[in-house]
């Protein structure tokens, strides 16, 4: 029997809860996932890839059939590389499905034999990206249930010192600071 390998790309800027469980659910559908962490030029990243790298990394060590790699440029020819016959995304809102369903169209274009699955993420995920996470992080905001705890430590790290990520503070009139 043929062994399926399938590809989760994304930039996992940082990584997040919803990537972590579209990672497990995969890790059971496919033989070996490969998590390919996509180097954007374009983008000016929080974290660089090195470091999401190590993140994945220590994230997926349980998983026997997930590995995590890097690259740069299509993902078809990523996908060729490392033998993958699918390439898993993730799909949160009708906005996301109309985005996902232009690159499948045109991976399958440019590589009739490479499929895209898309899979919901678990409820609770639904609406997370790493785009809100940075966001609510450089705010100041509590991302405690958003992102696993290391990256959560990670973020904390790499932002301002004053914000921490630290609760809101009670004035003694018991309004939020």
């Amino acid at each position: 029997m043929k062994k399926v390998i399938a590809i989760y790309p994304g930039s996992f800027d940082p990584p997040t809860n919803g990537h972590l469980d579209l990672i497990e659910r995969g890790s059971k559908i496919f033989d070996e996932l490969v998590v390919a962490i996509l180097r954007n030029p374009e983008k000016d990243p929080l974290f660089s890839v090195a470091e999401k790298r190590r993140m994945l990394e220590t994230l997926t060590e349980d998983f026997k059939n997930v590995r995590v790699d890097t690259f740069e440029g299509l993902t078809v020819d990523y996908a060729a590389r490392v033998k993958a016959t699918a390439v898993l995304r993730g799909i949160r809102a009708l906005s996301d499905y109309e985005y996902e369903l232009q690159m499948a169209l045109m991976n399958r274009k440019l590589q009739p034999e490479l499929e895209t699955v898309f899979m919901m993420p678990a409820e609770q995920y639904s609406y997370l990206s790493s785009r809100l996470v940075r966001e609510v992080a450089k705010l100041g905001g509590s991302i405690t249930d958003l992102v696993p705890e290391m990256v959560e430590q990670k973020l904390k790290e790499k932002l301002d010192p004053v914000l921490k990520l630290q609760p809101a503070t009670k004035t003694k009139a018991g309004r939020r600071e």
